[in-house]
């Protein structure tokens, strides 16, 4: 008994923070009087009925069961999910057997318009967690010559769609900035390299968007982390520790770095 006069009230609530009854009932599909049986306590909606009402409102069927004072602060921490944001998080993990064949530890290198005519190499990894893929990057600087010592992480979710990696990201810090990277899966005879483009903003030169190849590096799924982070850093292309097939592929005539400036 309980237990269906939370519903009530939580349905209620819910229906409060819309223009009119006769809307929702609309949007939903259900019969006005009927939902006035479910809002007077007179009768208790199906499981489907349920959900049907729940997803209108941005919530979980199971939402409606908690204390009044936990749903209304759940009604106003909107749901992710909920209208046109759902497609996009819909789309992540995609095909998740396909990218889990991808999972693992990478050492990334790609070029930046902060570090004209370098290399950035950086560590990332994927892994799955309850369902998901989720990405982690590290990137560190030391650049004595310029006194400039930098140390970025990221974190942000991959999806595998179309025989394409998609990843987005997002570094951790006070002033957060997003970049997206596109690579091509591994190669029928090679498990080693995934090349592609990844898309950013410069820390330096103004903060121009700018566009670039990238390409990674697969070192296992449990590799040396000490090593791999060592090894990240601005890199010429005549250093010893750029692997020739990164140096081949960041060296194409095809492979300038483009960005947008404010003149357009």
């Amino acid at each position: 008994m309980q237990h269906d006069q939370t519903f009530v009230a939580n349905l209620r609530f819910a229906c409060a923070t819309r223009r009119s009854i006769s809307q929702i009932c609309r949007e939903i599909g259900i019969n006005r009087q009927q939902f006035n049986r479910y809002i007077n306590g007179e009768a208790r909606p199906s499981a489907h009925n349920v959900a049907r009402i729940a997803a209108f409102f941005g919530l979980d069927a199971e939402d409606f069961v908690l204390a009044p004072h936990a749903f209304q602060a759940r009604m106003k921490r909107p749901n992710r999910r909920s209208s046109n944001g759902g497609l996009l998080l819909d789309g992540l993990p995609g095909d998740l057997a396909a990218l889990r064949r991808h999972l693992g530890f990478y050492q990334t290198y790609h070029i930046s318009p902060s570090w004209r005519g370098l290399v950035v190499c950086s560590c990332a990894r994927l892994s799955e967690e309850n369902g998901s893929v989720h990405v982690k990057s590290i990137e560190r600087i030391d650049d004595a010559t310029n006194e400039i010592r930098q140390f970025s992480k990221y974190v942000g979710l991959a999806a595998f769609w179309r025989n394409r990696i998609f990843i987005t990201e997002r570094s951790v810090g006070r002033e957060p900035m997003m970049s997206q990277t596109i690579l091509m899966p591994f190669e029928v005879h090679q498990r080693v390299y995934l090349r592609g483009t990844t898309m950013g903003v410069s820390w330096r030169k103004e903060n121009l968007p700018y566009a670039s190849r990238m390409i990674w590096r697969h070192i296992g799924q449990n590799p040396e982390k000490r090593q791999m982070l060592s090894r990240c850093g601005v890199l010429s292309f005549s250093s010893r520790q750029l692997p020739a097939t990164v140096r081949d592929f960041l060296q194409r005539p095809s492979a300038d770095v483009l960005t947008v400036t404010a003149e357009f």
